[in-house]
């Protein structure tokens, strides 16, 4: 089950496709007026935010095609890898931090960032109707009645609850192992991590989810759709630990601003999703492969 070369100039046009519109076309215009500033949703505004999701739309119809015929499974990473040039230079959250010193300040921030990953999920979700329109498209023209259907029994949505919820648990685990930087030890908290290098972020976030959504779909055969939908609540539980007034007085009191209870709350948003919706797609196929390879060659 090796790729292809055709194979790998489809995603190569796919991630072109992303990267143009949405990294390319779309940045400027969105990008923060602090040119040291950390990307998050109010600095792109209404204006922005429409533009985006049009950008998004449009790479997954284009991808769709430019992917044919794999263009379902392909043109899904247009969007993630188009949004990589924004999480690249995104910032981080503990310039964030910087800029807002006092414990009320770094309480709104927090407040903000917590419901953020849902905006990037639409983004992507976008991306994903373009797609999805793509091949209606396409089954017009060839005349195709039955588009793939998916029975949602009840099993079967327990076990997407259950994927979603444990591809959380996994990759909070696996990021607070691997996003580690600086550390100081503390007496209420065991330790806290500095701000991870960017590099860090990209290797912990991909490998995390990558390992979730292997996982899941090991133990219950969903897809990778799981652990992408967990970024919605792994920002907002992580930044419930640090919002919390007695650790948040603790840590304006006691450390710099690039310090946090744990790692998983210095990885901005953009970040998280971007990041993790590429882990994620690349565990699930990793899965499958190794599915087939035990299956064939054992």
């Amino acid at each position: 089950m090796e790729l292809t070369l055709l194979m790998k100039l489809r995603i190569a046009a796919a991630a072109v496709v992303g990267v143009v519109l949405i990294g390319i076309v779309a940045w400027p215009s969105q990008s923060p007026p602090d040119p040291f500033g950390s990307l998050v949703f109010k600095e792109i505004g209404a204006s922005g935010a429409v533009t985006l999701l049009i950008m998004a739309f449009l790479a997954g119809l284009i991808s769709y095609f430019a992917a044919w015929p794999y263009g379902r499974e392909i043109g899904i990473l247009s969007v993630p890898f188009g949004l990589c040039i924004w999480a690249i230079r995104a910032g981080s959250t503990g310039g964030l931090m910087q800029l807002n010193p006092t414990a009320a300040q770094r309480s709104d921030v927090l407040a903000a960032l917590r419901w953020e990953p849902l905006f990037w999920l639409l983004v992507l979700a976008c991306g994903f109707a373009g797609v999805i329109l793509g091949q209606r498209i396409t089954a017009r023209l060839q005349k195709q009645k039955n588009i793939e259907k998916v029975d949602y029994t009840p099993v079967k949505l327990i076990y997407m609850i259950i994927s979603a919820l444990l591809s959380g648990v996994i990759v909070i685990f696996c990021i607070r192992l691997f996003a580690r930087d600086v550390a100081i030890l503390d007496s209420r908290l065991e330790y806290v991590p500095a701000q991870p290098a960017l590099g860090q972020i990209i290797f912990a976030v991909l490998l995390s989810f990558g390992i979730a959504a292997f996982a899941i779909k090991m133990l219950f055969n969903v897809s990778y759709i799981w652990p992408i939908i967990s970024c919605a609540f792994i920002t907002a539980y992580t930044a419930s630990s640090y919002a919390n007034s007695n650790i948040l007085a603790h840590f304006v009191q006691s450390y710099p601003a690039l310090f946090f209870p744990n790692s998983v709350i210095s990885i901005l948003p953009v970040q998280m999703v971007t990041f993790g919706t590429i882990g994620s797609i690349a565990g699930y196929w990793m899965a499958v492969r190794y599915s087939y390879w035990r299956k064939h060659e054992m």
